[in-house]
């Protein structure tokens, strides 16, 4: 069976991509040079193959999607897609074991220290770690379609792999939702920067410090931010971040064992644990924490386009691994956080611990400086998500000199305005409330549009039972992403 047996001349279930976008300029610097790697692509779009990867604009989407479709066999063949692309082995690219540390440190962070609370609230250990268990199938299914629907034409962003599943339009609603998501994602971690200062000068200094003014958070946090995190919003590529974000995990795992060890050898009183949720509806309070400290969902295209191996095989391995370390890392720190504290543990974990113990102190600042290395990660996904916004409706002839700055102008203007709202606004309980509503759509929306959209235009009649069960799936997933956002930014609302 072919597409045309199933769609009317001039009619498609995907709109045609416009390839505006270069690919090679996430994976290589401005002096290597991308030739041989360009033409040893093949680049298949859904319904039609471009006769040059390299030669992207806006009349791309203009073309006949009648045309031909060239179709290639590779190891990576799909199951969730009708043809997969892999790209050839990238000298210099992100090894399995660096892309690892990129997803954790994309996952791992804030959520980490709200989530003891949000185990309180959602009725106690059992309830959300059921919750959770739950939610991580749906999380690791999403990752892999992603992967797969990024491989049919070599998506570089999220944005671009639901360009390839929606159109132009879905592309232009993914990088709003994107900018708006990553731009919350960076005010927290700004708050987190403050937090820990706080409490660290607290310790060091007295109560007092705040009216030294240059121990007050609205000086410390902005010029440490200024020297430490600004540089690094400027680089096309995000892979150079592979080796702080080893760091960033092993400073995660230096927190969680802290945690471990104060529930076992410190002197805590606890409040009340509970057993079961007081109500029914208390149980949908966990999940956007959860889905705010799994959700990598945004970043991992970016990562996985950086592969030195770039194909479904090693992305698997790589980001079952880093989901397994977050799983461990979240529920153990949860977990132990919670029954040390019981009802009585804040939304920041830490500030429960007295900081003039050289162990709590540790993990201030190293929670400080791995929040420092998360940062620019999640700016390089909103950047590219708002540069998309500007060249759709703003730049007709981009070049080079355009590019730079823009991206440069984004990321300072982005810098500064995260800056002064995470000024404004301390807690970040608030914050992740309505980020994880958000998260909600990129772990089951957005996967569940590319599945829908690619099990019809392998199978549009539905004539076996497992595209039938596909669809479902797919539904599924759609259906229970707009129903978690919807409840859970009501209830963080009311909330807050």
């Amino acid at each position: 069976m072919t597409i045309k047996d199933c769609i009317a001349p001039g009619d498609s279930i995907f709109c045609p991509r416009s390839h505006d976008y270069d690919y090679t300029d996430h994976c290589y610097g401005p002096d290597d040079d991308p030739t041989e790697f360009a033409n040893n692509l093949f680049p298949v779009s859904i319904m039609r193959q471009n006769s040059a990867h390299s030669s992207r604009s806006g009349a791309d989407d203009n073309e006949d999607p009648n045309e031909s479709i060239s179709e290639k066999s590779d190891d990576d063949q799909a199951v969730l897609v009708p043809a997969s692309t892999s790209c050839p082995d990238t000298e210099g690219g992100t090894s399995t074991l660096g892309t690892i540390f990129l997803i954790v440190n994309a996952a791992l962070g804030a959520g980490l220290l709200n989530l003891p609370k949000a185990f309180d609230q959602a009725g106690g250990v059992v309830t959300a770690v059921l919750v959770q268990a739950m939610l991580l199938v749906f999380i690791m299914l999403a990752l892999l379609i992603l992967a797969q629907t990024a491989n049919i034409d070599n998506s570089a962003t999220l944005q671009e792999v639901m360009h390839t599943a929606a159109g132009v339009w879905g592309r232009r609603v993914t990088s709003v939702i994107v900018t708006v998501y990553c731009f919350g994602s960076c005010i927290t971690f700004l708050i987190i920067i403050g937090d820990q200062f706080d409490r660290a000068f607290a310790s060091l200094v007295g109560s007092e410090y705040c009216h030294t003014w240059y121990f007050n958070r609205d000086f410390v946090m902005p010029a440490s931010s200024l020297l430490l995190i600004l540089p690094l919003c400027y680089t096309k590529k995000i892979d150079f971040l592979k080796y702080a974000s080893a760091f960033g995990v092993f400073i995660i795992i230096y927190v969680v064992a802290l945690i471990c060890v104060e529930y076992a050898t410190g002197d805590h009183v606890p409040g009340p644990i509970k057993t079961k949720p007081d109500d029914w509806l208390d149980v949908f309070s966990v999940i956007p924490v959860i889905c705010f400290g799994y959700q990598c969902h945004v970043s991992v295209i970016p990562i996985y386009s950086c592969m030195k191996h770039r194909n479904i095989k090693h992305f698997s391995v790589a980001s079952t691994s880093a989901i397994a370390i977050c799983v461990f890392t979240y529920t153990g720190a949860a977990t132990f956080g919670y029954l040390t504290f019981g009802s009585t543990v804040s939304e920041d974990i830490l500030t429960n611990y007295n900081a003039k113990k050289p162990s709590v102190m540790i993990a201030l600042v190293a929670m400080g400086l791995k929040t420092y290395a998360t940062y620019p990660i999640l700016l390089f996904c909103g950047r590219e998500g708002l540069s998309s916004i500007v060249k759709d409706f703003f730049v007709k002839d981009d070049t080079p000199s355009k590019e730079k700055s823009r991206r440069y102008t984004i990321a300072t203007i982005w810098f500064v305005a995260t800056i002064l709202l995470a000024i404004e606004i301390p807690n970040i309980g608030a914050v992740i409330h309505v980020l994880g509503s958000f998260a909600a759509i990129f772990i089951f929306v957005f996967p569940g549009v590319c599945l829908l959209q690619t099990t019809l235009l392998k199978d549009c009649k539905l004539s076996t039972i497992k595209s039938r069960l596909t669809i479902i799936l797919a539904l599924s997933f759609v259906v229970l992403g707009f129903f978690l956002f919807g409840v859970v930014l009501t209830q963080g609302i009311k909330t807050d």
